[in-house]
């Protein structure tokens, strides 16, 4: 039976005019998706009003908690020794995201839990995939 976890985090949204007041956005591990960390941020900081789902490797966070990583849309560092910085691009801008980064290190020990690292295993029907390519 799958096995979800769920935290709520404050987030710093960083813009050009200097930090925006923090937000909560909300941190998701699923055990049926176990490489995947979603972080949802809510409708009041999106352009359209609706929340705004990313989703990256859990091995980024856990990475990108030490030093700079990532490549493509999402990249993770740390910023001293408490914040965590997430960048999201989108081919039209990117945010930056300022978090601390204890919490990020208890949810990523929380997934740990349910699902340890190099335990992970993504099963599909390869077969379907391709002929649905």
């Amino acid at each position: 039976m799958p096995l979800t976890i769920e935290q709520s985090v404050r987030a710093r949204l960083i813009t050009s005019a200097g930090p925006e007041p923090a937000v909560r956005v909300q941190l998701r591990y699923d055990s049926a998706d176990p490489v995947a960390i979603h972080l949802v941020f809510p409708p009041e900081v999106s352009l359209d009003g609706r929340p705004v789902p990313w989703t990256f490797a859990r091995d980024l966070l856990e990475a990108g908690l030490r030093a700079p990583s990532g490549t493509g849309d999402v990249h993770i560092w740390p910023c001293g020794r408490a914040q965590t910085v997430i960048e999201f691009r989108v081919p039209h801008g990117a945010a930056l995201v300022q978090i601390d980064t204890a919490p990020l290190r208890r949810f990523l020990l929380r997934s740990y839990a349910v699902i340890a690292p190099g335990d992970e295993t993504v099963d599909f029907d390869l077969c379907a995939l391709l002929r649905d390519a």
